[in-house]
Formats: C-alpha cells, sequence, structure tokens
C-alpha cells in the first residue's frame, strides 16, 4: 500500500501536535501574564488612591481634635477655623477612598482574553485530534 503524496505518517502528526501544542502553552502562558501584569498596574493604582484617601482621612482627623482642644481650651474662635479645616480634609479623603473603593471593585482579575483563547485551543485541539 503506497501513501498519498498529502497524507503523512501517524508519527509525524503526533509529533506536529507535539510541538504546535508546546508552543501554543508557552503563548497563553505569555498571554495569561501579560494580561495579568496590566490589572495588577491598574489595581496598584487604584490601591494608591484608597491609601492617599485614608491619609487624608487620618490628617482629617488630627486636624479636627486639635480644632476640639482648642475649642475647649481657649473657647476662642480660631476653633471655628481648624474644624471647617478638619472636615473639609476628613471629607475630602473620604471620597477619594470611597472613590478608589469604588475602582477596584469594578476590576475583573480574570484574564478574559487568556480564558476565550484556552476555549479556542481546546475546540482546534479536538478538532486535530478528530481529524
Amino acid at each position: 500500500m503506497q501513501v498519498a503524496p498529502t497524507e503523512r505518517p501517524l508519527g509525524e502528526l503526533f509529533s506536529e501536535l507535539t510541538r504546535e501544542t508546546g508552543t501554543l502553552v508557552r503563548q497563553e502562558v505569555q498571554l495569561a501574564t501579560t494580561e495579568m501584569s496590566t490589572k495588577a498596574r491598574a489595581a496598584g493604582k487604584e490601591v494608591a488612591l484608597v491609601a492617599a484617601g485614608g491619609a487624608l482621612a487620618h490628617a482629617g482627623i488630627l486636624v479636627t481634635l486639635a480644632g476640639v482642644v482648642l475649642a475647649l481650651g481657649t473657647l476662642f474662635p480660631i476653633w471655628i477655623a481648624a474644624l471647617l479645616v478638619g472636615v473639609v480634609t476628613a471629607i475630602g479623603g473620604y471620597a477619594a477612598a470611597r472613590r478608589g473603593v469604588t475602582a477596584l471593585k469594578n476590576i475583573d482579575p480574570v484574564p478574559q482574553s487568556t480564558a476565550q483563547t484556552l476555549k479556542e485551543d481546546k475546540l482546534w485541539a479536538k478538532e486535530q485530534l478528530g481529524r
């Protein structure tokens, strides 16, 4: 029995499938790494915003406490200014922290592109084995 020119031996086909599968796996790992790095950078920026908001809120509490101390200690009108600065600082800190937390909740940690290509790769492998 003579092999047609378009047909290749089974061993050669499995060898090629193994090479292509290895290449595919390496590419998927690279895609997942790239995608997760991008998501980690985005999350890092939002974490920094949450930290800045926390620092502002902390400063607001300290200024508010200073205003309370001044008010109780002297009953001089300067305490009004200290309380206003404290309240405004605390509100700004809360707003920044809230914005950061909301943005963090909206980040999807799942590497969607990788998941999609893995599904496609699975279908491709099934097709290759089905031939």
